[in-house]
């Protein structure tokens, strides 16, 4: 009777814990990184003794609470820990390479409307060359496309400074996030498989997992314990501690050039490693600073172009006086370019046959490689490297998404399979109980005979 009681016993016991395991799973339905406990019920073997094997007699003992486990599939993590990195990658592009492309201001006050309006006032003075007032509207032409080629380098050291400090804080999450996770690889070290303490420390390894691919690119080997290997996708850079603690992880740095472009550098052990595409969102965010600094080349060498071709368009012609005319514009470069006078006689309208014989000359600095089309060409450009990283970034979502789903599919909490675990373990625990009851009952009716 009392092999009945400890069954029964058992059953309660077993039964309870996988009822708590359910409601555990239910009420974690909806928190981030949390992974459908399983429990396994294991038979507890009797001990039989040797005359059972000659008298057929033997004695059944029960139900036991095995592991507690994690219903986790390494591979389906791994591909949306890979999709995560490309989506954190192009997102970060579409992101601030669209950012570079509002910076290029194609307005009425942007670059190129504004040299359009020289060529206007141009054309306004050439019909009335000793008119001060059209000569005022040439030279505030002129003054309103320097402006524009200073704004415009203004917005795109902001977008630079920008990329530079998300990057920045990027290095420091990557940072933080490794350090956490030798911690949690630490801590695995001393914990006994198939415990809930493992298995909470596994939601953490693999929630510090997903945040790294997202900013980085990553390639992870798991060790029996739990133990995350992490190196940087690509590459043979070692992040973590490595398996059983051997070796020392590698740390991220980051560098500015004076153009804004970024540099990754890997620092471990007093050795620095420069690192090529780290992938995920740090590696979105250094392309963007290339693409800001190849425009802000662009924009530069425009501005020095149209410094140039205008003061030699000037200083071919003659001023009122008969004099050479002078330089229109200063500096070299967009965040330097200015107009130099403000003078309207110092406009250079004649040539030796006309009054205004040089002002017709003017529009010979709208060829291919003037400044209209050429700044044309630069915002052209830059769309259509939006538009490609915009439609890359549809597609890397996409993956991401089905990966993620995939993954959930099989490791999420699904309210119907709880529901029907419930229902099911609710009848084995109350099972359990009853013969717990019959066997009590049992032994009072055994006594009632004394």
């Amino acid at each position: 009777m009392s092999d009945l009681l400890a069954i029964g016993a058992s059953g309660v016991s077993a039964y309870g814990n996988a009822l708590a395991t359910i409601g555990n799973n239910v009420s974690n339905a909806d928190t981030a990184g949390y992974t459908r406990r399983t429990i396994t019920l294991t038979e507890n073997t009797a001990s039989n003794s040797p005359s059972a094997y000659y008298t057929g007699s033997g004695s059944v003992s029960g139900v036991l609470t095995g592991d507690i486990g994690r219903a986790w599939n390494d591979f389906q993590a791994a591909a949306a820990r890979s999709a995560s990195s490309d989506a954190g990658a192009t997102a970060a592009r579409a992101t601030w390479l669209s950012n570079t492309e509002t910076a290029l201001n194609d307005g009425t006050t942007g670059v190129g409307q504004s040299a359009t309006a020289i060529f206007n006032a141009g054309d306004t003075l050439a019909a009335d060359p000793g008119s001060t007032g059209n000569r005022q509207a040439f030279l505030a032409a002129v003054d309103q496309t320097a402006s524009a080629f200073r704004t415009t380098s203004t917005a795109l050291a902001a977008s630079a400074s920008g990329i530079a400090s998300a990057a920045q804080t990027t290095v420091q999450s990557v940072n933080a996030d490794l350090d956490q996770l030798d911690k949690i690889n630490s801590a695995l070290k001393m914990q006994n498989s198939g415990t809930a303490a493992q298995a909470d420390l596994l939601d953490q390894r693999d929630s510090l997992l997903d945040d790294l691919s997202g900013n980085i690119g990553i390639s992870t080997t798991i060790a029996p314990d739990g133990e995350a290997s992490v190196t940087l996708a690509n590459s043979n850079v070692t992040l973590t501690g490595g398996m059983n603690g051997q070796g020392t992880g590698s740390r991220l740095t980051m560098s500015v050039g004076n153009n804004g472009t970024l540099s990754i550098q890997a620092f471990s052990q007093n050795k620095t490693q420069a690192v090529g595409d780290t992938g995920g969102t740090l590696g979105g965010l250094v392309s963007s600073a290339q693409n800001v600094a190849d425009q802000r080349t662009t924009l530069d060498k425009m501005a020095n172009d149209f410094a140039t071709a205008l003061n030699a368009w000037n200083a071919a012609g003659t001023t009122a006086s008969g004099a050479a005319g002078g330089a229109l514009v200063s500096g070299t470069s967009a965040a330097t370019i200015a107009v130099a006078t403000t003078d309207p006689t110092a406009i250079a309208a004649a040539t030796s046959t006309a009054s205004n014989g040089n002002l017709l000359a003017l529009s010979s600095l709208r060829g291919a490689t003037g400044v209209e089309q050429s700044w044309s060409a630069l915002v052209t450009n830059q769309g259509q490297i939006v538009s490609a990283a915009n439609t890359a970034d549809t597609a890397a979502e996409a993956t991401k998404t089905a990966a993620l789903n995939a993954r959930d599919q099989s490791s999420g909490v699904d309210l119907d399979t709880e529901a029907a675990d419930l229902l099911k373990f609710q009848q084995a625990y109350s099972g359990a109980a009853k013969v717990i009851q019959t066997a009590k009952d049992t032994m009072q009716s055994i006594l009632d005979l004394f």
